[in-house]
């Protein structure tokens, strides 16, 4: 078998051009911003028609049985989920693309999953809060996310994409997705968040990565601390 019956054999390999958001005729899904923008590529981006894989640590084992989503810190109601109780929350679908810090977009993506203004509704975030801190399973591994992208409309705790159940090495059963981010502060085997009053970074941002991460900043994003 050769390296392209290899490629287009891939189900995430796409092999049309990206949907202009006006092509999405689902009134249900929620139009992420930046795919409105008529350069849909931030800057030092290119597009890849794959969905590649990375990740600190490699893939961990999550016991489906025993997985638990915990919300703490600032909020008026700390909480926890099982992932059955997770997934019967109201669900919400999200179209964006997604950007990575490595120098590859993935443009045309929908997800599937819970809102995270929806988490923060139920568990009543205190007016003290400014950052969250996203939890994953992978070592104790985190990344900071200031307030304000994690509570816009195209934000969600995903488990599916494009229609399909999210792979445990795409971040599955349950990944962070904040689109108007770069995709590493979208936290694969997400776990839980707390909310914080003051900016803490997480594993890539105590590396050098920026506390913020936004991919149309500056003339080559928001990349590193020094950049």
């Amino acid at each position: 078998m050769s390296f392209l019956d290899n490629l287009f054999q891939d189900p995430k390999y796409q092999t049309t051009d990206p949907r202009k958001p006006e092509e999405v005729h689902d009134p249900d899904i929620i139009i992420s911003p930046d795919t409105r923008r008529n350069n849909r590529m931030p800057p030092g981006q290119s597009r890849t028609k794959k969905w590649p894989v990375l990740d600190a640590h490699g893939t961990p084992d999550v016991d489906l049985s025993t997985w638990r989503f915990s919300v703490s810190g600032l909020v008026e109601r700390p909480s926890e989920w099982s992932l059955d109780e997770f997934m019967q929350l109201p669900a919400v679908r999200v179209y964006a693309d997604f950007h990575c810090v490595t120098r590859w977009s993935r443009l045309d993506n929908v997800w599937s999953g819970v809102s995270t203004r929806e988490v923060a509704e139920r568990v009543g975030v205190k007016k003290e809060a400014k950052f969250v801190l996203a939890l994953a399973q992978d070592n104790g591994w985190t990344t900071n996310v200031p307030l304000e992208y994690f509570l816009k409309e195209d934000s969600l705790f995903a488990w599916a994409h494009d229609g399909q159940p999210i792979p445990p090495e795409h971040g599955g059963p349950v990944r962070l997705i904040i689109p108007q981010l770069y995709a590493w502060k979208s936290a694969k085997w997400v776990k839980g968040v707390t909310f914080l009053e003051h900016d803490e970074g997480g594993f890539w941002e105590e590396g050098g990565y920026h506390m913020r991460g936004n991919p149309w900043v500056g003339g080559d994003g928001e990349r590193f601390r020094w950049g």
